[in-house]
């Protein structure tokens, strides 16, 4: 049914443009049998969740991971499904079921092109500590190349929903480092209703990062959606990497929307680039943001109890040719540990002239209307 708002939108639509009315988006993993609930539970998680940022439908599922029974749903299945693409569901039974991995699961560039993913808030994948889970990437012949500008396409686009990610481990990744759980460059990638426990990835460097998810190149510059996800969330269940020990990119913009990021740790040394005698890194310990125009945009979001070792207890936000901004609204920034170079706010490290734009937020010891 549609929202009244959306209604009144419609019949004065010719005679004014209208601000998104947002989407509602269910959330099975509110309230878990196990482990910390998906997005953020705190009184500030109140944002608006854009129709592009919302649930994707999975009513006609292009295939089905499992037969009804746990048995069913094994490591080779859902590689299988994966490498196929289209909407994919599962039906491994009523209960909660991990399945570990046996090798990572990949999306190929000519499958779609929209590929979904969706637990039900039943599925974790797991890469068992010992591999990372998923691995999309545009620009890798043995995905196949789609376009002569792979850097810059607008497929697959990639919606990962109602699923738990944990003990992805990236670190004996030479080529495509970081992303412990999730690496994606090209294409799309959105995170709905999404949960990602004590994921890895190198320990060291100075531009590696993300324990759970690392990205480049959204195409056409459009920001990749986090909606409803928690990185971490409790003690013992957070992510660990070099730098970013939530999320890492380079060049990408993010709207991230009543998510929490818990407990997650950055755990390099001698920053980036790395100074001498060090191997470099240690910075963001919930997200890590490197390269030019982009925006961090933030909206109902948690973000404490992470740590690191040299900048960005929370944020670590740098645009190399000082074109990128923040935005801050109805946030909670708190309690995050360690580092330097805080020029604006107590706990983001960023050049000193990044627009920050902060509303209705808690930020260090701050309260900020």
């Amino acid at each position: 049914m549609a929202r009244p708002a959306a209604i009144a939108c419609s019949l004065v639509s010719a005679l004014a443009a209208c601000p998104d009315p947002g989407v509602d988006v269910d959330n099975p993993l509110a309230d878990p049998a196990d482990g910390p609930p998906a997005g953020n539970q705190h009184a500030e998680a109140t944002c608006t969740i854009p129709a592009a940022a919302g649930l994707a439908d999975v009513s006609a599922p292009s295939r089905v991971v499992g037969d009804g029974t746990a048995a069913s749903c094994t490591s080779a299945a859902v590689v299988e499904a994966i490498a196929l693409g289209g909407v994919i569901t599962f039906s491994c039974g009523p209960d909660p079921i991990t399945v570990v991995l046996e090798q990572t699961a990949r999306i190929f560039n000519d499958r779609g092109p929209d590929i979904v993913v969706d637990g039900a808030g039943l599925v974790t994948l797991s890469g068992g500590g010992a591999r990372r889970i998923l691995y999309m990437n545009t620009c890798d012949p043995e995905l196949i190349w789609t376009t002569d500008h792979c850097d810059d396409q607008d497929h697959p686009r990639l919606t990962l929903q109602n699923l738990t990610f944990v003990d992805g481990d990236s670190s004996a990744e030479l080529d495509n480092d970081g992303g412990g759980a999730v690496w994606a460059r090209g294409g799309r990638l959105r995170l709905v209703n999404t949960r990602f426990f004590t994921n890895r990835c190198a320990d060291v460097g100075p531009d590696l990062g993300g324990a759970a998810v690392r990205a480049f190149d959204q195409s056409g510059d459009q920001p990749l959606y986090v909606v409803n996800t928690t990185f971490g969330g409790g003690d013992g269940f957070g992510g660990a990497c070099s730098n970013g020990g939530g999320i890492s990119s380079i060049g990408v913009s993010w709207t991230i929307i009543n998510s929490l990021f818990s407990f997650n740790r950055a755990v390099g040394n001698g920053g980036n680039p790395a100074e001498p005698g060090t191997p470099g890194g240690g910075s963001g310990g919930a997200i890590y943001n490197d390269g030019n125009t982009m925006t961090l945009d933030l909206c109902g979001t948690r973000i404490e109890h992470n740590q690191v070792v040299q900048h960005g207890s929370a944020i670590f936000f740098v645009s190399n040719d000082h074109s990128g901004d923040v935005r801050i609204d109805r946030c909670h920034i708190a309690d995050n540990e360690g580092g330097s170079w805080y020029p604006t706010y107590d706990q983001i490290s960023n050049h000193d002239d990044t627009p920050i734009v902060v509303t209705d937020s808690v930020i260090g010891d701050q309260v900020i209307e």
